[in-house]
């Protein structure tokens, strides 16, 4: 079943159970993708699906942060549990073992041995784990891991 599929088996499950919070998350991702897919007349397929669910959760997050910072609890806890929501479409995501040991695997695949081949591994790995982790986690464990 692809994403959008998920989706909107989801979105007909919320309705029945009268979760009003999680249809109303579920509605916003899809007429996001509805959008995209209008303005680029094409189908999106669940990889670009899944970068539009991390681009929401990026914002959901940034929002969090501002939120916090106006100490509003209220909206906190929203965008929080909408981020939740978003996250749960998301394939699993490597933890920071995992993460490390797949870079060093693709720096001794690529036979790197310094910084100044960043650029490579970073190209590699972002197409390697794309869905998995985001660019900022694979730039600093590939900083940290190369001499």
């Amino acid at each position: 079943m692809s994403l959008k599929e998920q989706l909107k088996e989801d979105l007909k499950t919320a309705m029945r159970n009268k979760d009003t919070f999680k249809r109303d998350v579920i509605r916003l991702l899809n007429s996001s993708i509805k959008q995209i897919e209008v303005d680029e007349r094409k189908d999106l397929s669940d990889e670009e699906v899944i970068k539009l669910i991390q681009k929401s959760v990026k914002q959901r997050e940034d929002s969090i942060e501002q939120y916090q910072a106006a100490k509003r609890d209220d909206l906190v806890e929203k965008e929080t549990q909408e981020k939740e929501i978003l996250i749960s479409y998301l394939p699993k995501q490597l933890d920071e073992k995992e993460l490390e040991q797949e870079i060093q695997n693709l720096i001794q695949e690529l036979g790197i041995t310094s910084k100044k081949e960043m650029g490579k591994i970073m190209g590699a790995a972002t197409k390697k784990l794309a869905g998995k982790t985001d660019g900022k986690k694979i730039n600093e464990v590939v900083k940290r891991l190369l001499p």
